[in-house]
C-alpha cells in the first residue's frame, strides 16, 4: 500500500507569528509531498518493503533494502517520518513547560528543563548543513537522549525511537529568520505540543 500525506491537523497559520504561514505551507505541501511521492517510487523496486508500515521500513532498510535503492528509502523514508512526527508535536496555544512523565523523564536525563532545552539547542545548531535535533527514548537504557542526526536519517535505524524532534533544515525556517538558526530554535518551543509528546513517550516506552 502506497505511504501518503498526512493531513496537517491545523491550519497553516496556526503556528503564528514563531513559524509562519508560507513556510508551513511549502514545507508540508510541497517538500513532505516529494519525500511521500519519491519513497512510493524507490519502493517499487522493492515490492518485499513496500506494504510494510513506515516504522517497521525504517528498522529494517539498513539490513533489508536492495543496494540500489536503500538510500533513496533512508532519504525519503525518513523525510516522510521525520515530517508526520513534526507536524504532530506543534500545535496552536503550545509551548510553556511539560508536567508528569514527560517532566519526570526529562529531568531524569537532563536534570532540568534549561538544561534540556540548551542541549535540544547545541545539537541543532552544531548539525553542520540539514539534518535534525532529536530527543529519543533509548529502549536499552530505558532513558531519553538527545542526539542529532543529519540529513533526512532517522533514529529508528540506530534502534532509537523520537519522540521529538525539530527539523533544522533551511527550508524549516529560512523565509521568516533567514541564517537566524538560534532564533528560530528559541521560538520553535512557543509551538511544541506537550501531550503530543507524552503520548509517544507513553508508546515508546511500550514498545510500539
Amino acid at each position: 500500500m502506497a505511504h501518503t500525506l498526512p493531513q496537517l491537523p491545523y491550519a497553516f497559520d496556526a503556528l503564528e507569528p514563531h513559524i509562519d504561514a508560507k513556510t508551513m505551507e511549502i514545507h508540508s505541501q510541497k517538500h513532505h509531498k516529494a519525500y511521500v511521492d519519491n519513497l512510493n517510487k524507490a519502493l517499487e523496486s522493492a515490492p518485499d518493503l513496500a506494504g510494510l508500515p513506515i516504522v517497521e521500513l525504517l528498522r529494517k532498510v539498513k539490513t533489508s533494502a536492495p543496494d540500489s535503492v536503500k538510500q533513496a528509502i533512508i532519504n525519503n523514508g525518513g523525510g516522510h517520518h521525520n515530517h508526520a512526527l513534526f507536524w504532530e508535536i506543534m500545535g496552536p496555544g503550545g509551548g510553556g513547560e511539560p508536567a508528569g512523565a514527560v517532566a519526570d523523564a526529562l529531568k531524569a536525563a537532563f536534570g532540568d528543563f534549561a538544561k534540556f532545552k540548551d542541549t535540544v539547542k547545541q545539537n541543532g545548531l552544531t548539525q553542520f548543513g540539514s539534518g535534525w535535533t532529536w530527543i529519543v527514548w533509548n529502549p536499552t537504557a530505558t532513558k531519553l537522549e538527545a542526539i542529532k542526526r543529519a540529513n533526512q536519517d532517522s533514529p529508528l535505524m540506530d534502534g532509537l525511537v523520537p519522540i521529538l524532534g525539530i527539523d533544522v533544515w533551511e527550508h524549516a525556517y529560512y523565509l521568516k529568520y533567514q541564517n537566524l538558526r538560534a532564533n528560530y530554535l528559541d521560538a520553535w518551543w512557543n509551538v511544541v505540543n506537550w501531550k503530543a509528546v507524552e503520548a509517544k513517550l507513553a508508546a515508546a516506552k511500550a514498545g510500539k
